[in-house]
């Protein structure tokens, strides 16, 4: 799919706009633009050939052509002037933490850096203090922030690679002689990041199935090409692995294959105990074989029950295993609807009807709408009138819903001092309440921790949304004493977020397993924007389950009786 160039494309074009000085509502439907293309679950030249891209949230006339002028053409106008007048490394330079739009457009302009590495080197070459506004801390922010930039860029995030995993390895289940296609790696442990993705397949016809492979549409350039292996890059510039194995080693090898090193290493320790030699070709007493068709029965020979991909780090699964204490890891299914979404009230790009005819397809029995808070104003916030005319709307809509429940509620932000943004009485009438952090994120640890502290011991909040702020390889966490954060939260009954945006995944799965083992209920949501985005979930369940979390952990796996009794009880 062209899905993810046609979004990059415009999040450029947004980039370039801004940097050149544009208007500020152009650059923000560019952005909206990008967003909603890149979260689309449909390939988009789809969409155009069916004439439903003006369908879509944010996607107007002007920006349909450009999409049909890509698909078509592989150019876009728009984008290729706009480049002739901005090098691409000061448009780089912008998605560094802590630089943006003005910055970047100073140090080109006045220094003439037009690179990430350029930047840096300056920064420590001592170059830019003059440069009005880069003072030694701005400086020194700027130069972590190429840190974190730099290596975000040597992986991909989970929500870009799964889907081009998923598609190459459906391609590949069509082609004769394959049995089985398995994507493997960390992109299987569903990791928050991948390098690359390794596509795993059965046949007994190693040769042709690597022909099949390079050959597939979404190869853009062939690396390698074997007897078992392949290796390609696809559109996007990710590189996807093929490694075609005997249908009698297939269980050992997709064991092997998908790791995680530090779990290998462990089985390996335990075959050895046991006389046996553990490797991808299977289970072997001696030159004997004990298994390797399947993963089953390769666990089953050392001893141990089947194991979650999701949980073979090294973090105890082992122990867990050999004790018969595995968790029943929450299913995407357990899922009975999200708390933290977004409509035209605010910023979101669809109405609350729409956004509950999208989660009543998905199969959940209810939603809970939560606009931002009136101190949001860049985002539209809501004040107490707009959120009492939203109730009415909401009410309305429910009489309408068989089976189906929609909850009024609110992000609202936790200010700077640990007050909140809506008055007790306004949020006391709201079903669901989330707060969250939205400015003042480099404050000291103390003062961060107390804010969000505070919140979680207000009568009337019952979640903290995407707890850390985290932006995975754009902004580092807060400097959050979570250990505190998490005390508070079990004291409280406050639920923390598991935030399935792609590029959030805030709550991580280390954290996610300190606040379920400290008894604290995590809550997954989307923080959809629009209909599309609501199918992120999987990407949030996925983080809960490589925190150990069960389907009893989870807020919103409870049914609605129980979750209003739930909301109900902190309140009290």
């Amino acid at each position: 799919m062209k899905n993810r160039e046609i979004a990059d494309m415009f999040e450029a074009i947004a980039d370039m706009l801004e940097l050149l000085g544009g208007n500020a509502f152009r650059v923000n439907s560019y952005r909206k633009a990008s967003r909603v293309i890149g979260d689309l679950t449909d390939d988009v030249a789809d969409l155009a050939e069916a004439g439903r891209l003006q369908k879509l949230p944010g996607i107007g006339a002007s920006t349909a052509k450009k999409i049909v002028e890509y698909i078509e053409t592989g150019t876009m106008e728009r984008y290729e002037k706009l480049a002739a007048e901005v090098p691409e490394g000061v448009i780089e330079m912008m998605h560094v933490p802590g630089v943006g739009p003005k910055t970047a457009g100073l140090v080109y302009k006045e220094a003439g850096i037009h690179s990430v590495t350029g930047l840096a080197e300056a920064i420590e070459a001592g170059q830019l203090t003059d440069l009005p506004g880069l003072g030694p801390k701005k400086l020194e922010n700027i130069l972590k922030g190429v840190a974190v930039y730099l290596a975000g860029q040597e992986r991909v995030l989970l929500g870009r690679a799964l889907p081009v995993a998923e598609e190459i390895a459906e391609a590949m289940r069509k082609v004769r002689g394959v049995r089985e296609v398995l994507p493997a790696g960390s992109l299987r442990r569903r990791r928050e990041t991948v390098g690359d993705i390794d596509i795993l397949v059965a046949s007994t016809e190693g040769k042709a199935v690597v022909e099949a492979f390079v050959g597939l549409r979404q190869v853009r350039d062939v690396l390698a090409a074997g007897e078992t292996k392949g290796s390609v890059r696809v559109e996007g510039g990710l590189q996807v692995d093929c490694r075609v194995v005997p249908p009698e080693c297939f269980g050992a090898a997709a064991q092997y294959f998908t790791g995680s090193k530090a779990h290998n290493v462990r089985l390996r320790e335990i075959a050895i105990a046991r006389k046996l030699k553990l490797n991808e070709y299977g289970v072997f007493r001696g030159d004997e074989p004990v298994a390797g068709e399947t993963e089953e029965e390769v666990y089953a020979a050392l001893g141990l029950p089947w194991i979650p991909p999701e949980l073979r780090e090294d973090r105890g699964e082992i122990e867990a295993a050999q004790a018969g204490e595995l968790p029943e890891l929450v299913e995407l299914d357990d899922i009975q609807g999200d708390l933290h979404l977004h409509s035209t009230w605010s910023d979101g790009g669809a109405s609350i009807e729409q956004m509950a005819e999208a989660c009543r397809a998905l199969g959940y029995h209810y939603l809970c709408v939560t606009d931002h808070s009136q101190s949001l104003t860049i985002a539209g916030g809501l004040g107490p009138e707009q959120l009492a005319r939203q109730r009415e709307e909401i009410d309305e809509l429910n009489k309408t819903l068989e089976g189906f429940r929609i909850l009024a509620g609110c992000e609202v932000d936790i200010l700077g001092d640990g007050s909140l943004d809506l008055p007790d009485d306004v949020l006391a009438g709201l079903d669901f309440v989330i707060a969250s952090i939205h400015t003042g994120m480099t404050q000291s640890t103390d003062r961060i921790t107390r804010r969000i502290v505070a919140a979680t011991e207000h009568p009337h909040v019952h979640a903290i949304a995407h707890p850390t702020g985290r932006i995975i390889g754009q902004r580092e966490p807060y400097a959050i004493d979570f250990e505190a954060l998490v005390r508070a939260a079990a004291d409280t009954g406050t639920a923390l977020e598991i935030n399935a945006y792609v590029e959030r995944l805030d709550l991580n799965a280390v954290h996610a397993r300190a606040a379920r083992d400290a008894g604290v209920r995590l809550v997954i949501n989307t923080d959809a924007h629009a209909p599309d985005q609501l199918a992120m979930m999987r990407f949030g369940v996925a983080t809960a389950r490589r925190g150990w979390g069960a389907k009893e952990d989870v807020l919103n796996a409870l049914p609605l009786k129980k979750l209003l009794a739930v909301l109900k009880r902190k309140h009290a």
